[in-house]
């Protein structure tokens, strides 16, 4: 009895720290921020960051030619407090939700005004707007996908591939 009683404790410790373990692994695409002060005004975007993780990333998880909720999870979200200007494009102060379409040598920036939604949940008909990204090669892979906003572009850098648009206040 006190052989079994001391077994049950010890199988029962064990799964205990094996379910904290679990609990404290970082999640596969675990949440990111980019953000910049445009105007004395705050510009962030905020979005799920995946990894490489050994997969081709364009042209295999992320298709050409087919939107992408360019990030992972919930939609990538941009909030600004200032109007800007975004490629071709004048968007307000507001908050929206950032798709792209990406191709193997440029790729195409999607503000839409839909938000709180899934990342997959798109909805054409929301869209503000369209504009066109620069798309370079990178010499070194990058794992994790990354937003930026610096030297007036917002770039978008993930795998051998870097795709930036003219990002600026107005």
């Amino acid at each position: 009895m006190i052989a079994t009683l001391a077994t049950l404790l010890v199988s029962s410790l064990a799964f205990a720290q094996h379910d904290a373990g679990e609990q404290k692994k970082k999640p596969l695409s675990p949440p990111a921020k980019a953000e910049a002060t445009l105007n004395g005004k705050v510009v962030t975007i905020d979005y799920s960051a995946p990894s490489k993780r050994e997969r081709v990333i364009m042209g295999g998880l992320v298709p050409y030619g087919k939107v992408w909720r360019t990030g992972a999870n919930a939609a990538t979200t941009l909030t600004t407090a200032t109007d800007l200007n975004i490629g071709t494009l004048q968007v307000p102060a507001g908050t929206y939700t950032l798709y792209t379409i990406p191709n193997e040598k440029d790729w195409t920036l999607i503000v839409n005004t839909q938000n709180g939604q899934w990342g997959t949940e798109y909805d054409e008909s929301k869209d503000f707007g369209r504009t066109q990204m620069t798309v370079r090669t990178l010499k070194s892979p990058v794992e994790t996908f990354v937003i930026g906003i610096k030297n007036g572009k917002l770039t978008l850098t993930w795998e051998n591939t870097e795709a930036s648009v003219p990002l600026t206040a107005r």
